[in-house]
């Protein structure tokens, strides 16, 4: 009878630590999904970065506007009174940004398209947090003769640009600088007709 009673509790204490381990590994099993579960919300983290570039990319092509893409080959031919080159994106140390050059057939060689050349039309535009500080800085450092018909904010710098400041804070500056003759108001007033709408 002792031998069955002892028996008896071997049995039940094997059952009960069976019991415990399959439990044990049970609360195991129920602990992975926890330790997964905030693997999970690192997903989001993931989406986030995506997001940050396009932000960044906006900026940049805000700040580096490309001015080629306002103004045509046609409509600074005209400007300046005869045929020029495609447009190529030069760096525009007045105002910031890229300018946008034509050259005509007697523009200087090398064509540097980073600085101010004769026979040439030159387009920038300003968009974004610099443009209004850009328009400013430039009117600072210039006699400006207030110009009529583009609103209030509008110069020219007494001898070879077109400044605007639109009414959505772009800021546009054009010259054309014709061979041979010294520039004229009216070349960057008939080109700034043409490419103020397109802002």
């Amino acid at each position: 009878m002792r031998l069955r009673l002892g028996l008896a509790r071997i049995v039940a204490a094997v059952s009960a630590a069976i019991l415990l381990a399959a439990c044990g590994s049970s609360s195991s099993k129920t602990s992975a999904p926890t330790t997964t579960a905030p693997s999970v919300p690192s997903s989001p983290s993931t989406t986030s970065p995506a997001s940050v570039p396009s932000t960044t990319t906006a900026v940049a092509t805000t700040a580096n506007f490309d001015s080629c893409l306002v103004v045509t080959q046609a409509e600074a031919a005209s400007a300046i009174g005869q045929s020029v080159s495609a447009g190529i994106l030069g760096n525009a140390t007045v105002e910031g940004g890229l300018a946008c050059v034509f050259y005509g057939p007697s523009a200087p060689t090398p064509r540097t398209p980073n600085n101010s050349q004769p026979d040439t039309v030159r387009v920038v535009v300003v968009k974004g947090a610099d443009a209004l500080k850009r328009y400013n800085d430039y009117k600072g450092k210039v006699p400006a003769q207030a110009v009529s018909g583009y609103g209030s904010q509008a110069y020219f710098d007494g001898c070879c640009s077109l400044s605007v400041l639109t009414a959505d804070s772009d800021y546009l500056r054009i010259a054309v600088a014709p061979p041979g003759t010294p520039p004229s108001l009216s070349d960057e007033k008939e080109l700034a007709t043409e490419v103020l709408p397109k802002l």
